[in-house]
């Protein structure tokens, strides 16, 4: 099964052909699940390009697409919520509250009604990927979660929905944020371990672009999602979020890069 809200891109296309070709029957369900964005997020602004969406699916071979209404997900009277307490913390928790308990909840009714072998995730939500985790390892829910590297377009911008929304000349100073990530990943592939110094060397490059409004940068254990204080020779998890005017872009690296190597990444992202 591969979860999506829609608008698909080359990134869920990555997700969708490693599902086909590892499974005998692939779901794809999209779904804009209102109870992950919050008061000052604008759910009916998200794109929604159902038509689109289902051609593309048809022309990639998905044997079932599955897109419930808000009703069906969350009749009158639904009280439930998942809370992922602590990987929910910090990062996209702190700056959007509620987020995760709607991405876990809404996630959790999708497995129960699909019944999956495995569920597809991309690495370029790196937050959400290790909740997921942590719940399915809680829940015992009887599912592989895998994880597929961040899909990016020819200048290194990761591939989101969000792109959309950048105007020409943000959409042209986007990449700083993955020379960024690979200035960083250089620095500590020559050694540097210190997490200060790698945030140092992300924040000076992306606030050196006028454009760009850094939310937050980040040096993480990749399986707690502890912020880093001391040198460590663990992998590491570097996280940005920057907004473009209203336009707020995520991405991440691990350290070190195991971009291409979907087996190391999947086991060391969130793995419990």
């Amino acid at each position: 099964m591969v979860p999506t809200m829609g608008a698909l891109h080359g990134g869920h296309l990555s997700l969708i052909r490693a599902a086909r070709h590892e499974n005998d029957a692939t779901i794809v369900t999209i779904f804009v699940n209102p109870t992950q964005f919050g008061p000052s997020e604008d759910f009916a602004a998200y794109p929604r390009t159902l038509d689109a969406d289902l051609a593309l699916l048809q022309s990639e071979g998905v044997d079932v697409v599955f897109t419930p209404t808000v009703n069906e997900l969350y009749p009158p009277g639904f009280q439930t919520q998942i809370d992922v307490a602590q990987v929910s913390q910090g990062l996209e928790g702190e700056r959007r509250p509620g987020h995760f308990q709607g991405v876990a909840t809404v996630v959790a009714k999708l497995f129960n009604l699909t019944r999956p072998t495995r569920a597809y995730f991309g690495q370029k939500d790196a937050q959400q990927v290790v909740v997921i985790r942590r719940m399915v390892a809680d829940l015992n829910s009887r599912v592989d979660v895998v994880v597929i590297p961040t899909v990016r377009e020819d200048d290194g911008t990761a591939m989101s929905s969000r792109n959309r929304f950048l105007s020409a000349e943000q959409r042209a100073v986007s990449p700083v944020i993955f020379r960024a990530l690979r200035v960083a990943a250089s620095r500590y592939t020559a050694g540097e371990r210190h997490p200060a110094v790698l945030r140092n060397v992300i924040r000076s490059l992306v606030s050196a672009e006028p454009l760009a409004e850094i939310d937050y940068v980040s040096i993480a254990d990749p399986r707690t999602l502890r912020e880093l204080s001391q040198p460590v020779d663990s992998p590491l998890l570097a996280s940005v979020a920057v907004r473009f005017s209203k336009t707020r872009l995520l991405d991440n690296m691990l350290f070190p890069a195991v971009l291409n190597d979907r087996d190391g990444l999947s086991g060391t992202l969130g793995a419990v």
